[in-house]
């Protein structure tokens, strides 16, 4: 087994959001890939409030237990992937807050996205969070998985992926699990 850990965001808070069943199917294909110790964050569970911390998360002085408990979450993780929607072309806000609560904890880290909507698969969402991954040392990676017209996938409550899905899974896996081992030693 693998000493790298995977925290698994999955980033939609609405109600009936079928974030929640493809991170399922992404969750059951990371631990099947075995590159990874595999978590998960529901940030509908996490429940962080609009940014609330009276200081800059640079400096790591957190006043709220909410915050502590993200702290933890996102500082033992090696590596993250984001289970993402689109919304009007962008990153879901719940995502963008839940990144904006942490500084360090990102750093020299890798990730990638699973992205997924109607047509353009969530893509610009996932472009956009490069720009909010980029001000944190966060190391986003080319390979990611884009899932169009989810909704034609999901039977019974649950994501089935194509082919072509799946393959981009495994490779997004495998070159995670490569660049999550070579960011360790820079956070030492």
């Amino acid at each position: 087994m693998s000493d790298l850990s995977l925290l698994v965001v999955v980033a939609s808070t609405r109600p009936g959001r079928v974030g929640l069943p493809v991170s399922q199917w992404f969750v059951d294909a990371a631990k099947a890939n075995g590159g990874f110790q595999v978590s998960v964050a529901d940030l509908a569970e996490e429940n962080l409030p609009l940014l609330d911390e009276p200081h800059h998360p640079r400096l790591a002085r957190y006043e709220h237990d909410h915050t502590r408990r993200w702290s933890e979450k996102v500082a033992a993780a090696d590596a993250f992937v984001f289970v993402a929607p689109e919304y009007n072309y962008g990153i879901a806000p719940s995502l963008k807050n839940a990144l904006d609560y942490l500084h360090h904890e990102w750093r020299y880290k890798p990730a990638s996205v699973v992205s997924y909507g109607g047509v353009s698969a969530g893509t610009r969402s996932a472009m956009a969070l490069h720009a909010s991954a980029y001000a944190l040392n966060l190391f986003m990676i080319s390979q990611a998985v884009n899932i169009p017209f989810v909704h034609a996938q999901i039977s019974d409550g649950r994501f089935e992926p194509n082919e072509t899905t799946g393959t981009a899974a495994v490779a997004m896996l495998d070159e995670l699990a490569r660049v999550a081992g070579a960011l360790k030693s820079l956070r030492a």
